[in-house]
């Protein structure tokens, strides 16, 4: 997967990660070429990376040889049954590197520490009404403490960076959010990447939060087996991203893949925004119309009792307009797929792509082939994940572009 889409402050490399940063180009390639390979693959023997590659044998070799040396791949037990020597399989070691995810929601903050592998080792979550600028640093500060203190000193010097992974204009929509005026024109003028910046030592990178959950998509989930797709994202605001190629696509200005500015037709027949009816946030408004507690959304993401038949309503509401939405998006990409996730529980989630599924049937879709309609795999974590991936994609993941033609 392509890097260029991450916006990072870069910071010297720790002493354990320094050793490629004097190395040529060729050879920093290769390493990033072995281990993204690996990581695609799970596993792999030396002779099954040459053939990928179309390497030298000997020069894997040695590449395989330094990158166990310096933690980043472990061998796994020898596979026997064949004739020759028995070939020996290499994976990523996981405490060979770490880094660090803050997903800045208008609920709720997430900070989660990630290993080399992709494992989640912490998850701090906290819901608010909406945070103030002081509120977040906060919550950065102690929470990133209590995320590494269980890291040995050693594991913690191969913390390779931060990522975060929060919404472009925090402080627009204040009808919608229900925020003070003073708090949003806070953030107007605070600029968060800097002030982390300042109080830690590593490389800290910033993205759009919707563009970082389909990054994780892409790199832990159904996106790993997919060249192209458009990805809806259901959080207090919709959001998506769109990738082409094997890599994350943000278009000229960015904004490629901002499926909130996607043109539906409202309940009274008007012209309007898909934001404004297919987000959390109008779900949110809708159960506390009815009496009900707006805050179940936030509170537990395992499960949503008492949300009624608000949600019934939005539901179906939602998966028609997203149905339209998906058309348009296949009309001009003509992707492999929709995938759809959300910050909800997992059985509505199902049952809102099945909803989608049906309201396919109702569009008119004359001209386009069948395309599926996917669930992701990630959920609730996907846009503090994919900020968390975002050090890794700097340090040790190559082009998506090459990953694809090696494994054709």
């Amino acid at each position: 997967m392509s890097i260029e889409w991450a916006s990072g402050t870069r910071g010297d490399s720790y002493p354990e990660l320094s050793r490629g940063t004097t190395q040529t180009g060729v050879r920093l390639y290769n390493e990033r070429l072995i281990l993204s390979l690996v990581r695609l693959h799970g596993q792999l023997p030396k002779a099954e990376m040459a053939r990928l590659t179309g390497l030298s044998a000997q020069t894997v070799s040695v590449i395989v040889r330094q990158l166990e040396a310096d933690g980043l791949l472990k061998r796994r037990t020898p596979q026997r049954g064949k004739v020759g020597q028995p070939l020996v399989p290499f994976e990523l070691d996981p405490n060979g590197a770490f880094s660090i995810g803050l997903k800045v929601g208008r609920r709720s903050g997430d900070l989660m520490l990630v290993d080399l592998a992709g494992h989640v080792r912490h998850t701090i979550h906290r819901p608010y009404t909406f945070p103030s600028p002081a509120e977040m640093i906060g919550f950065v500060t102690s929470g990133v403490e209590e995320l590494v203190s269980g890291l040995t000193s050693e594991q913690r010097g191969r913390i390779s960076g931060m990522g975060i992974a929060a919404p472009f204009q925090l402080w627009n929509w204040a009808e919608d959010v229900g925020a003070s005026a003073d708090v949003l024109m806070a953030w107007k003028d605070f600029d968060l990447q800097a002030e982390i910046a300042t109080r830690f030592t590593w490389p800290i990178h910033f993205c759009n939060d919707a563009s970082a959950a389909c990054a994780a998509e892409l790199l832990f989930g159904r996106g790993r087996d997919l060249q192209d797709f458009a990805y809806f994202y259901l959080g207090y605001f919709i959001g998506g991203g769109v990738v082409l190629n094997g890599s994350l696509y943000l278009g000229r200005h960015g904004n490629a893949g901002a499926l909130a500015s996607f043109p539906v037709t409202s309940e009274q027949r008007r012209s309007e925004q898909l934001v404004h009816s297919t987000s959390l946030a109008s779900l949110e408004r809708d159960i506390q119309r009815e009496g009900g507690d707006p805050e179940l959304l936030w509170r537990d993401l395992n499960e949503w009792r008492g949300a009624g038949p608000a949600l019934d309503r939005w539901l179906t509401r939602a998966a028609i307009n997203v149905a339209t939405a998906a058309s348009g998006v296949m009309a001009v990409l003509d992707c492999s797929a929709i995938i759809i996730d959300g910050a909800v529980p997992l059985q509505v989630r199902a049952r809102f792509v099945e909803e989608v599924q049906q309201a396919l049937a109702h569009v008119d879709r004359q001209g386009l082939a069948d395309f599926p309609i996917l669930e992701g795999t990630i959920g609730a974590d996907a846009r503090a994940l994919g900020a968390a991936s975002l050090p890794l994609f700097d340090n040790f993941i190559i082009n998506r572009n090459v990953l694809f033609k090696e494994k054709a």
